[in-house]
């Protein structure tokens, strides 16, 4: 029996889902910056899903496939539209994509070579309605929006309809196009006439030009503008959108856009529509620019803010190429009194004493190490397994295994001292008075500053027993305030049910400085044997999966700290799934002062300096010279 490809009552293909492999994956030729964009040619043969014979759909133009690398880093798949398409004899289909290298999953899609495995769902979306044979049309793109216009542009009788295309910089995409008449802008001048879309497309030129119906896509401001011009000059278009999405089939109502008919379904709904519905809405917030930038060209302040339409989240993209600031930016903090070269610091029990890793990486780049999690008297840490890696994420149950304070002092703290971060003893304890008789000795020596350890899940005894209610985490903070003049930092759990009452309470007791937050209670088991893994049943959960809660309540204690007279807040330091630059921006923007990074070293040794590194690129891109110009911007 013949097999049908399956269509909606439009007649479009209906999506499958199923595998491909790629057949070539180069920079796209006139793209600038050279490597910023990726032509990939896929192919899905009949058979690509699990050896299923499926007649495949040959998407129409303006449809679009959610593309994910078969071994794949990201969770989701990531929306592009089809550039061209074409069925072999065979029954497979061959697709192209133009691809802009922006973050994760495009740096990811961007990467493969021919022969790798591919997961594709699509075609999905509606298409491009067809013109009237009357209609002279008017075809635009803007940046990667340029392929899908092009692509239904190639379906179009040849010298049928005009093409306008802006880039920042250089051209791309152009090359299956025939059109009666191409105009070409970019930004920089570098090809064709100098400027943005208006540069050469007004409400004059479609008047003067006769056009009676636009085809575009681009950015949203672009989209905005053409849709703005249209009404001027009395002309229908159609606008491809996008916004972020996740099932791509209109499940999950996650990219709803808002027309003057309702929210409709960007993946489902579009992501063509008719732009007489659309409602464009300015952005809630400006692009945040230090004042290196305040003095930004016309032409800065169009496409500041601009999106993609690669579907990819634009807050994981990669800083803009910006020129830096005479003089470098200072990423140096001051925490209760002690300074800090800049705000990356090691967090305890991921990174020893300091010295376990300092052939692996310059240690002395950070800005301070926290020591392994000190107790009065040695311990020998928890029995049985003590590790499970999970998707984005470890388990711990280490159980705080250390040899002693005394030992700690006489030992590991001098290498500690030699080095040039700062150095941060971790104080933990099983009681009160180990606790007291613990920071007694610590205050006699050299340290810097203590960091109170009442958060860690992986003991039975003392450690986040004592931060689960406000009156118990006062109690410990006074007691050990009261036996030390050192800089006292305290380390607040996640597992709190008033998180924000511990953090005043112990701020009243004589805090310093907050760290937060600490390793979530988790749990795994076993399936050959039915059991929990672990021997304490419960352990702490860390790494990336646990970082967009860690910056909530980060972002929630900076906000109470706000409410405080001025002279009552302490700082707060961010931890929970910190491994990027981006990450730690994140945090700093919520009210952060400094950030600890822990899980992310066990993934990648160098994650420490690559967020200093990254963080310097950040604040040059954006014109800041210090720290404070962006902390807490998120609470303004």
């Amino acid at each position: 029996m013949k097999l049908s490809p399956l269509t909606d009552c439009a007649k479009n293909p209906l999506p499958v889902f199923g595998y491909g492999f790629v057949t070539d994956c180069v920079e796209a030729a006139g793209a600038v910056p050279a490597g910023s964009v990726y032509f990939i040619q896929v192919k899905m043969s009949k058979d690509a899903n699990g050896g299923i014979e499926k007649q495949l759909p040959v998407p129409t133009a303006g449809q679009f496939y959610l593309l994910r690398a078969k071994k794949s880093d990201v969770l989701l798949g990531r929306p592009i539209s089809v550039y061209t398409a074409k069925k072999a004899a065979n029954g497979a289909i061959n697709l192209s994509f133009l691809i802009l290298k922006k973050g994760s999953g495009t740096q990811e899609l961007c990467s493969l070579e021919s022969g790798d495995g591919i997961q594709l769902i699509g075609p999905l979306g509606n298409s491009f309605p067809r013109p009237a044979a009357d209609d002279k049309i008017c075809i635009v793109g803007g940046g990667i929006g340029v392929a899908p216009v092009a692509g239904f542009a190639s379906t179009l009788p040849e010298k049928s309809y005009d093409f306008y295309a802006s880039f920042k910089s250089g051209s791309y995409g152009l090359e299956h196009i025939q059109p009666a008449s191409l105009t070409v802008t970019t930004d920089d001048g570098s090809v064709g006439v100098h400027g943005m879309l208006p540069a050469a497309l007004t409400a004059d030129t479609l008047h003067k030009n006769g056009y009676s119906v636009v085809y575009a896509c681009g950015p949203t401001p672009m989209l905005a503008y053409v849709q703005q011009i249209c009404r001027e000059a009395g002309v229908r278009s159609f606008l491809s959108m996008e916004n972020r999405m996740a099932c791509g089939v209109g499940a999950c109502l996650g990219c709803t856009i808002t027309t003057t008919e309702g929210n409709k379904r960007c993946c489902k709904d579009g992501p063509v529509f008719d732009g007489s519905i659309l409602q464009f809405t300015p952005p809630a917030h400006k692009p945040l620019y230090g004042p290196a930038k305040a003095a930004a060209s016309p032409a800065d302040a169009k496409t500041a803010g601009s999106s993609v339409a690669s579907g990819e989240n634009a807050a994981t993209a990669a800083p803009r190429t910006a020129p830096a600031p005479r003089v470098a930016p200072d990423i140096s903090v001051d925490i209760a009194g002690v300074h800090f070269d800049n705000p990356v610091i090691a967090a305890s029990g991921t990174f020893g004493y300091g010295a376990e890793y300092k052939t692996v990486f310059d240690v002395n780049r950070l800005g301070g190490i926290c020591s392994k999690g000190l107790t009065l008297q040695p311990r020998q840490g928890n029995t049985g397994t003590r590790l499970v890696e999970t998707a984005s994420g470890l388990i711990n149950s280490i159980g705080l295994e250390n040899p002693g304070i005394a030992h700690f002092i006489d030992h590991e703290l001098p290498a500690m001292l030699a080095l040039k971060p700062v150095t941060i003893a971790n104080l933990s304890g099983s009681s009160l008075e180990t606790y007291v008789e613990g920071a007694k000795l610590l205050d006699a020596t050299a340290v810097p500053m203590i960091e109170l350890n009442i958060s860690c899940p992986n003991v039975k005894a003392g450690g986040m027993a004592f931060g689960m209610d406000c009156k118990s985490a006062a109690t410990v903070t006074q007691a050990v305030r009261a036996v030390t003049k050192k800089p006292l930092m305290v380390k607040l759990t996640p597992n709190a049910p008033d998180l924000i009452g511990i953090a005043l309470a112990v701020t009243e007791a004589g805090a310093d400085a907050l760290s937060l937050v600490n390793t979530f209670q988790a749990m795994a088991i076993d399936l050959n044997t039915g059991k929990p893994i672990f021997d304490n049943i419960r352990a702490g959960f860390s790494g990336p999966a646990v970082k967009p809660i860690a910056l909530r309540m980060c972002y929630d204690v900076v906000q109470a700290m706000n409410r405080l007279p001025e002279d009552r807040r302490i700082p707060v330091v961010g931890l929970g799934g910190i491994a990027t630059w981006q990450d730690a921006v994140e945090f700093i923007m919520a009210g952060a002062a400094a950030v600890q990074v822990g899980t992310a070293t066990f993934a990648n040794p160098l994650a420490m300096t690559q967020i200093v590194d990254g963080l310097v690129q950040f604040m040059q891109s954006r014109g800041f010279t210090r720290l404070e110009d962006f902390r807490a911007s998120a609470q303004r």
